[in-house]
């Protein structure tokens, strides 16, 4: 984290505060509770159970002043090459909007509309095909996002389609995703910008035959040739482009399947939640910016509190895919120890981020949070308007999420310590007024330029994941032993093998 000064100034507030309780921040700041408080369009954020005060807000600014960060974000939306280690921009707000003010930025806009251009031609042309059921076939960045947005639009789909995802490698999910369908009324979307995923090929090769064909197979990728071999027509293959990374794609050609589901003005809608909060982001102070409040936070929590995870808490089952989502999202982004500039950070960077939907968490890992020896800062989102009729339901399952987030902060004291909560565990709270399009592609893109925020604060890359690329070639050294067509090189994994092929 670059200024060594503002670091130590950070570590000195967090002694400072160390004696005091969030209730008490809450007690003595009169108007706490508005002052730390932020909406953009549908979304509403209160930080006023973090364990910091003002003068902590204003040493956090001050950082955020440091590293330019307004010159950062301005930078990635422009299309200056925040992936150094790669040699390229990442654009993924061009997909959504004309904020970027640079020819690579307007360039990245025109491919971007003449590419949902395409996808409207064969979403309008799959409506007319008398298909029922869509596979979209990804993994990563090409599932998880997709997959989310999905299943958290359900209310908002017109029944057309049935949509299903296979990203496994394990032969037991699309044996099952293919049980019970047609396949004269099925078509998949292969998505994978090399076409050389091995997963996603695998899995798309037994789709391929099962269909008969890739007759009504669909392809998103940047490698035409491939698909086309692979027997998917040209006429079906939806561009990507080097400058999306797989974990901010689902706004680009990779949102095929949400454009099926909740049709291409609700797939629109999505884009313009998230323009909206790219333009904020861009634009508004540090002490009115969502984002970057986030961010600042987040960074808080990590280094001067020394907090090493965070929960992500979806008040709403619609929302319960969340915390997987944005595990990649913060987890690949910013699982780095080396600076962009080579060098050591200094400082600890990406939390471990879990979580589940409310309330069934309560009856699970609750416990921990609330009485573990481990303090665990918490995002907790809750919607104010349901999608549905059931009135108590809705007020209770609201109910229980502004007690949770209470009772973290302010704790019960007891007699019996065996039920006494200590309380000071700080938690943000989201509010989204809907579960719409518009109001969760503004959520989605807030944790985004959170994360990117972060690595800047961080001096890392958030757009590189040469840790996964390492597995991957393991992988394919182990394969060959695992056939008996070779040996492997490590001594455990040749046991490992052994173990298997006895049993096999």
């Amino acid at each position: 984290m670059a200024g060594e000064a503002l670091v130590r100034q950070l570590l000195a507030h967090a002694e400072r505060l160390a004696p005091a309780c969030i209730a008490d921040l809450v007690a003595v700041e009169a108007g706490r509770a508005q002052a730390l408080a932020l909406r953009v369009g549908p979304l509403y954020a209160s930080f006023a159970r973090q364990r910091l005060d003002a003068p902590t807000l204003a040493t956090l600014g001050a950082l955020a002043g440091h590293v330019r960060l307004s010159l950062a974000l301005r930078a990635l939306v422009d299309g200056a090459t925040v992936n150094a280690t790669e040699g390229r921009p990442a654009l993924h707000t061009a997909l959504r909007s004309a904020i970027g003010r640079s020819n690579v930025a307007r360039d990245a806009r025109a491919a971007a509309l003449a590419a949902r251009g395409q996808m409207a031609a064969l979403v309008a042309g799959l409506r007319d095909s008398g298909v029922t059921d869509i596979i979209n076939v990804g993994i990563g960045g090409s599932d998880l996002g997709p997959r989310l947005v999905v299943d958290a639009l359900k209310d908002l789909h017109d029944g057309r389609f049935r949509i299903h995802f296979v990203s496994n490698v394990d032969g037991s999910e699309i044996q099952h995703v293919l049980r019970g369908l047609d396949p004269a009324r099925t078509a998949a979307i292969l998505v994978s910008k090399s076409f050389s995923t091995q997963e996603t090929l695998l899995n798309g090769a037994v789709i391929r035959d099962w269909l008969g064909g890739g007759e009504r197979l669909y392809a998103v990728s940047a490698n035409v040739a491939r698909a086309e071999a692979f027997g998917v027509d040209a006429s079906r293959v939806l561009p990507i482009w080097d400058w999306v990374g797989g974990r901010y794609s689902l706004w680009s050609t990779v949102g095929f399947a949400i454009a099926l589901a909740v049709g291409m003005d609700g797939f629109d809608a999505l884009l313009a939640g998230a323009a909206e909060m790219d333009a904020h982001a861009v634009e508004a102070p540090f002490d009115a910016n969502l984002p970057i409040r986030h961010a600042l936070v987040a960074v808080w929590n990590r280094n001067a509190l020394g907090l090493p995870t965070q929960a992500v808490l979806p008040y709403d089952q619609r929302l319960a895919l969340l915390p997987s989502y944005l595990q990649q999202l913060v987890m690949e982004s910013l699982g780095k120890s080396v600076r962009a500039d080579g060098q050591p950070p200094g400082v600890a960077t990406v939390p471990v981020l879990w979580g589940a939907a409310g309330t069934g968490a309560q009856h699970s890992f609750f416990q921990a949070l609330h009485q573990g020896t481990d303090v665990v800062p918490a995002d907790f989102i809750g919607v104010v308007r349901p999608a549905h009729p059931y009135r108590e339901h809705h007020e209770v399952l609201l109910a229980n999420l502004l007690a949770q987030s209470e009772a973290l902060a302010n704790g019960h004291a007891d007699a019996d310590p065996h039920k006494a909560h200590a309380g000071n565990r700080p938690s943000t709270l989201l509010l989204l007024d809907a579960l719409t399009p518009h109001a969760l592609g503004a959520l989605l893109a807030m944790y985004e330029h959170s994360v990117y925020a972060q690595s800047v604060l961080w001096g890392i890359n958030a757009f590189d994941q040469w840790g996964v690329e390492l597995g991957k070639r393991l992988a394919g050294e182990v394969l060959p032993a695992l056939r008996g067509e070779s040996a492997a090189s490590d001594a455990v994994t040749r046991a490992l093998v052994e173990e298997i092929r006895a049993r096999g």
